[in-house]
């Protein structure tokens, strides 16, 4: 049968015309769920986290505010096991989101996840040693030999082998036992082990005088503290750019709250809702501006925390080939959401040691 090549022509603009219609279908049709994981328990009701803007967001509802009437509910997940449990979900597509450490994020990105980092939600985290109050533990160098509690792959790992490492330790000199921060506790307070590495969920702990802090991160070398960021899975992000700019437009918005040092005591009582007193919170933020650890961008010292990450778990075998951190770092919602809110230059960004530099770009120009 012969078809005139007019027709043929008609049919192929036709043919491609809708193959483009539904290609932008799958792009535009909105998702009935946007999951969001949370590498920590959490606490509350409804449950919630401290120390990172995304908990202003969690516990302000904004999220559910900028989707209600959209057709998409926000589901919030929260996982006592941590950064490994949240690269489990993402591994399964059961969340979208993910509010993860440095160092799970980029062991689930060593594993092959295909995930995006969009931006920072709560940087330069300290870390601290605690010990019973009995203890005659006083220094890092004083832990050798004794059963020392370290919550294995999760952000605080890799800063306290740092730390053990320039006190001339190696984990292997530790007794190490690995738990999450909640039985870490419980064995503290009953004599399972001698001392605990943690976050500032360990000064409740030392208000009630179950514990005392021998060893901190605060006012040390930026180097040896625990970032935050929020990533996204790369098949949601491709599929759903619209409601990805939406949802970074949120954090960006509860980090431009939490930096606001009118805004610090009624921030602390917010992240407080998960259980966390505000006192905590209070002596972890002690005489650290908010806006330096709030801040969203994607800067060279974010950058190179990351990148010291990936070159430490090598070297420890943490992981087991090389993580490109240039092409996971996606400034480019970050960057919209900025100049939508007028925040282009609100905060500073810093250098890979940590310096302030002028600010007003999501990432660093390379």
């Amino acid at each position: 049968m012969h078809f005139p090549l007019s027709n043929l022509r008609r049919w192929g603009a036709a043919l491609a015309a809708v193959i483009g219609l539904a290609a932008a279908a799958a792009v535009q049709a909105a998702p009935d769920a946007i999951r969001i994981g949370v590498a920590t328990a959490g606490g509350g009701d409804p449950v919630t986290w401290g120390g990172s803007p995304g908990g202003v967001a969690r516990s302000q509802q904004w999220l559910e505010e900028e989707f209600r009437n959209s057709g998409t509910r926000v589901e919030w997940f929260f996982f006592k096991g941590a950064g490994p449990a949240v690269n489990e979900a993402l591994s399964n597509k059961q969340i979208d989101f993910a509010y993860q450490g440095d160092l799970p994020s980029l062991v689930g990105r060593a594993n092959g996840l295909d995930t995006r980092l969009l931006l920072a939600s709560g940087t330069r985290n300290n870390l601290y040693v605690v010990v019973p109050p009995t203890s005659d533990i006083r220094s890092i160098q004083d832990l050798k030999g004794r059963k020392v509690s370290i919550f294995r792959g999760t952000n605080g790992h890799l800063v306290a082998i740092n730390v053990l490492a320039a006190h001339g330790l190696a984990e292997r000199d530790l007794k190490g036992v690995n738990l999450d921060t909640g039985s870490a506790q419980a064995a503290l307070v009953s004599g399972g082990v001698d001392a605990a590495f943690g976050g500032s969920e360990w000064f409740k702990v030392r208000d009630q005088g179950l514990a005392r802090v021998v060893y901190s991160t605060q006012g040390q070398d930026p180097a040896f503290t625990r970032q935050a960021a929020l990533l996204v899975r790369g098949e949601f992000e491709r599929a759903h750019p619209a409601e990805t700019q939406r949802v970074v437009d949120v954090f960006v918005r509860a980090a431009r709250w939490a930096s606001d040092e009118k805004n610090r005591e009624a921030l602390f009582a917010l992240w407080a809702r998960s259980g966390t007193p505000v006192a905590s919170f209070r002596a972890e933020f002690e005489g650290q501006p908010l806006a330096e650890r709030n801040s969203p961008l994607l800067d060279e010292f974010l950058r190179a925390r990351y990148q010291a990450v990936v070159d430490d778990a090598l070297k420890l075998r943490l992981i087991r080939r090389p993580v490109s951190v240039d092409d996971w770092f996606e400034p480019r919602y970050l960057d919209a959401a900025l100049k939508k809110q007028g925040l282009q230059g609100y905060w500073s960004a810093y250098d890979a040691k940590g310096r302030a530099v002028a600010g007003g770009a999501a990432v660093a120009q390379r």
